[in-house]
């Protein structure tokens, strides 16, 4: 992922923290808030109460992923950062993905195409 679409900056999430929208499912939580720019940015976010790195990487890596694939199907100029939980290293590929989407259509960040 290049380094303009990522959210790298304590007060970037502190700030979607404190003042963005949040939906919560069983694998993930998406926080969102309208940006100024033409694209979106994403954080990634995995607490040490997780596991150690590698667990922790890894669902970064599976959270990434699941964005990736429906980066297309969401609406431009948005900040989100997903935080992971601990069935989101365990859960299947469609629990996930199926998450992904039900929350973001909750917060109403998937393109409206007919």
């Amino acid at each position: 992922m290049k380094p303009a679409v990522t959210l790298k900056k304590n007060y970037e999430f502190r700030r979607l923290y404190q003042r963005g929208a949040s939906a919560a499912g069983g694998s993930m939580v998406v926080y969102c808030r309208k940006n100024k720019l033409g694209h979106n940015r994403l954080g990634l976010t995995s607490s040490v109460k997780l596991g150690h790195a590698v667990v922790r990487n890894r669902a970064r890596r599976r959270m990434r992923e699941v964005y990736r694939l429906n980066a297309g199907k969401l609406r431009t100029g948005w900040d989100i950062i997903l935080v992971a939980r601990g069935r989101t290293v365990t859960a299947p590929w469609k629990e996930l993905n199926d998450t992904f989407l039900r929350l973001c259509r909750k917060l109403d960040l998937l393109e409206d195409k007919p």
